[in-house]
Protein backbone atom coordinates (compact mmCIF):
# COMPACT_ATOMS: atom_id res chain seq x y z
CA UNK A 1 0.00 0.00 0.00
CA UNK A 2 3.01 2.17 0.53
CA UNK A 3 4.50 1.95 -2.39
CA UNK A 4 1.04 2.13 -4.40
CA UNK A 5 1.19 5.35 -2.47
CA UNK A 6 4.19 6.81 -3.51
CA UNK A 7 4.15 6.08 -7.02
CA UNK A 8 0.54 7.83 -7.39
CA UNK A 9 2.54 10.77 -5.27
CA UNK A 10 5.85 10.88 -7.61
CA UNK A 11 3.24 10.45 -10.71
CA UNK A 12 1.65 13.76 -9.33
CA UNK A 13 4.85 15.36 -9.83
CA UNK A 14 6.11 13.48 -13.13
CA UNK A 15 3.02 14.52 -15.32
CA UNK A 16 3.42 17.91 -13.91
CA UNK A 17 6.85 18.38 -15.30
CA UNK A 18 6.05 16.09 -17.86
CA UNK A 19 3.75 18.59 -19.24
CA UNK A 20 5.38 21.97 -18.19
CA UNK A 21 7.94 20.93 -20.88
CA UNK A 22 5.41 19.91 -23.33
CA UNK A 23 5.47 22.41 -26.97
CA UNK A 24 1.90 23.33 -26.32
CA UNK A 25 -0.34 24.58 -23.75
CA UNK A 26 -2.73 22.12 -24.39
CA UNK A 27 -0.81 19.72 -23.74
CA UNK A 28 0.03 21.06 -20.50
CA UNK A 29 -3.46 20.87 -19.39
CA UNK A 30 -3.68 17.43 -20.22
CA UNK A 31 -0.97 16.37 -17.81
CA UNK A 32 -2.18 18.41 -15.32
CA UNK A 33 -5.23 16.63 -15.81
CA UNK A 34 -2.83 13.48 -15.47
CA UNK A 35 -1.63 14.71 -12.80
CA UNK A 36 -4.94 15.48 -10.68
CA UNK A 37 -6.11 12.39 -11.54
CA UNK A 38 -2.94 11.11 -9.72
CA UNK A 39 -3.82 12.93 -6.75
CA UNK A 40 -7.09 10.86 -6.78
CA UNK A 41 -5.53 8.11 -6.08
CA UNK A 42 -3.40 9.37 -3.65
CA UNK A 43 -6.37 10.06 -1.69
CA UNK A 44 -7.94 6.70 -2.54
CA UNK A 45 -5.42 4.57 -1.10
CA UNK A 46 -5.07 7.03 1.88
CA UNK A 47 -9.13 6.13 2.90
CA UNK A 48 -8.13 2.28 1.91
CA UNK A 49 -5.16 2.59 4.41
CA UNK A 50 -7.34 4.48 6.54
CA UNK A 51 -9.96 2.13 6.75
CA UNK A 52 -7.48 -1.20 7.12
CA UNK A 53 -6.22 1.16 10.10
CA UNK A 54 -2.58 1.11 8.79
CA UNK A 55 -2.05 4.66 9.36
CA UNK A 56 -3.92 6.65 12.24
CA UNK A 57 -7.02 8.76 11.72
CA UNK A 58 -4.15 11.87 12.61
CA UNK A 59 -2.18 10.76 10.19
CA UNK A 60 -4.38 9.82 7.44
CA UNK A 61 -6.09 13.77 8.21
CA UNK A 62 -2.81 15.39 7.78
CA UNK A 63 -1.88 13.50 4.83
CA UNK A 64 -5.50 13.39 3.37
CA UNK A 65 -5.29 17.74 3.64
CA UNK A 66 -1.87 17.88 1.54
CA UNK A 67 -3.31 15.62 -1.19
CA UNK A 68 -6.48 17.35 -1.07
CA UNK A 69 -4.57 20.63 -1.43
CA UNK A 70 -2.36 19.82 -4.35
CA UNK A 71 -5.46 18.57 -6.17
CA UNK A 72 -7.17 22.25 -5.99
CA UNK A 73 -4.19 23.66 -6.71
CA UNK A 74 -3.71 21.84 -9.91
CA UNK A 75 -7.58 22.38 -10.36
CA UNK A 76 -7.01 26.25 -10.40
CA UNK A 77 -4.07 25.94 -12.45
CA UNK A 78 -6.09 23.96 -14.78
CA UNK A 79 -8.94 26.55 -14.79
CA UNK A 80 -6.74 29.60 -15.04
CA UNK A 81 -4.68 28.18 -18.01
CA UNK A 82 -8.12 27.39 -19.96
CA UNK A 83 -9.34 30.62 -19.30
CA UNK A 84 -6.49 32.27 -20.43
CA UNK A 85 -5.12 30.74 -23.22
CA UNK A 86 -2.46 32.88 -24.57
CA UNK A 87 -0.98 33.19 -21.49
CA UNK A 88 2.65 32.50 -20.91
CA UNK A 89 3.19 33.72 -17.42
CA UNK A 90 1.95 33.00 -14.35
CA UNK A 91 2.24 34.63 -10.73
CA UNK A 92 1.90 33.00 -6.99
CA UNK A 93 3.03 34.89 -4.32
CA UNK A 94 6.28 36.32 -5.24
CA UNK A 95 7.12 33.56 -7.33
CA UNK A 96 6.97 33.81 -11.22
CA UNK A 97 6.66 30.44 -13.70
CA UNK A 98 6.94 30.52 -17.45
CA UNK A 99 4.19 28.39 -19.43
Amino acid sequence: MRDQIRRASVSVMSNIAEGFESKTQPQFIKYLGYAKASAGEVRSQLYVTRDLEYISENDFKKAFTLVERASGQIARFIAYLESHPKSRQVREGFDTYEV
